[in-house]
C-alpha cells in the first residue's frame, strides 16, 4: 500500500479546500491530512480520491465526502479519550479519523462485505478502534454505553431512539435525518430525560438499514 509525497500533496489541497468551506478545528484539518483516503477506495478512484466528493465503494454504499466526514467530527467537538460510538463504518475513513483525533471508537457496520474490509483494512493502516462489529445500527451497541458521542454516517428516517439512551448526560449524537434527502442533527443530552435538537445543514447520504439477524 503506497503513500507518497503526491499524495501528501493532494491531502493538502483537500484541507486548504475544506478550510475555504468553513472547517476550522485544526485537530479535524489535521487528521485530514494525516490520513491516505485512497487506500480506503477502489483502486481505480486513487486518481480522484482527495477531490471533495463521495464515491461509491462495495454494497452500493460510499464513502462520504470529506467536508461532510470533517463538518460532523468538527461539530461533535471530540476530545482525547472519549468514547464514540460510529454506525455506519462503511469504508473505515471516518473511523480513522476519528481515532486520529485521540477517541476511542466503538463502530458497527451492517454490511458484511463491508466490515470484513474494514476490520482487514484498518489495523494495516494503524487504526485499531475499540470494536468493530457487524450489526445493526438503529440497536447501537447498548453493552459498551453510555458514549460521549455518536455518529451517525447514514441517512435515517427517523431518530433511533435507543441511540438517544446511550448517550451519556451532556453527551451528542449527529445524525442525517430524512428519506431521500437530510438534514444533518445535532442532539445533547441534558438530562435523564432532556434533549436539545439543533438543525444544521442540507445532506445527502445512503439510507440506513436496519434488522441485521446476527453480531460478531
Amino acid at each position: 500500500m503506497v503513500d507518497n509525497h503526491k499524495h501528501q500533496g493532494n491531502r493538502n489541497k483537500l484541507v486548504k479546500i475544506l478550510v475555504e468551506k468553513g472547517i476550522k478545528d485544526k485537530k479535524v484539518l489535521d487528521a485530514i491530512a494525516s490520513i491516505p483516503r485512497h487506500l480506503f477506495l477502489d483502486s481505480s478512484f486513487e486518481n480522484f480520491a482527495y477531490q471533495d466528493n463521495a464515491f461509491p465503494i462495495q454494497s452500493d454504499q460510499t464513502i462520504s465526502q470529506p467536508f461532510i466526514v470533517a463538518y460532523q467530527s468538527e461539530r461533535l467537538e471530540i476530545k482525547p479519550k472519549e468514547k464514540i460510538l460510529e454506525i455506519g463504518t462503511g469504508s473505515g475513513y471516518q473511523t480513522a479519523v476519528l481515532l486520529e483525533l485521540g477517541a476511542r471508537v466503538f463502530t458497527i457496520e451492517r454490511q458484511k462485505t463491508l466490515y470484513l474490509k474494514a476490520k482487514n483494512l484498518l489495523p494495516k493502516l494503524g487504526y485499531t478502534p475499540e470494536k468493530i462489529i457487524f450489526g445493526d445500527g438503529y440497536i447501537g451497541m447498548e453493552e459498551e454505553a453510555p458514549f460521549d458521542k455518536i455518529i451517525v454516517t447514514a441517512g435515517a428516517e427517523h431518530l433511533p431512539k435507543k441511540l438517544l439512551a446511550q448517550l451519556k448526560i451532556g453527551g451528542k449524537l449527529i445524525i442525517p435525518l430524512g428519506k431521500t434527502e437530510q438534514i444533518m442533527t445535532l442532539y445533547t443530552r441534558n438530562g435523564t430525560k432532556e434533549f436539545s435538537k439543533e438543525e444544521l445543514i442540507d445532506c445527502r447520504f445512503v439510507p440506513m438499514l436496519k434488522n441485521t439477524s446476527t453480531q460478531e
